[in-house]
């Protein structure tokens, strides 16, 4: 079961790297960060924006747009950690916990399935 509306995506590829919340009710994407817009990009070496200094830089920009865009997120952001890490693979540990902890750091509320298991 959903613990929140909001679910935080992260997706990885070769080059790239992208975050979004998802406001699940209605399978709509409220704010995205991404390392193929050039204003993010440009920020880092070429090849290099998918390592963990891009994906803080995503999550620092995934923050500032989800709390300007989707006030409603501030109730928490949800994402299964464990579930995105198999789906991605270990190699993509870092970067998934890099976006996560710039959130935070930026005040948003992300709530992982180990938050939601040590509340029980």
């Amino acid at each position: 079961m959903m613990k929140s509306k909001y679910v935080l995506r992260v997706f990885l590829s070769a080059k790239h790297m992208t975050a979004n919340v998802v406001e699940w009710n209605e399978r709509r994407v409220v704010a995205e960060a991404s390392t193929v817009e050039h204003a993010i990009s440009n920020a880092f070496e070429w090849g290099r924006s998918c390592n963990e200094k891009a994906a803080e830089s995503i999550g620092e920009v995934l923050a500032m747009r989800l709390k300007t865009e989707e006030p409603g997120a501030r109730s928490g952001v949800h994402i299964d950690v464990e579930n995105e890490i198999k789906k991605k693979g270990v190699e993509c540990k870092e970067g998934i916990w890099a976006v996560i902890n710039a959130l935070r750091n930026r005040g948003v509320k992300v709530i992982t399935d180990e938050d939601h298991n040590k509340g029980s």
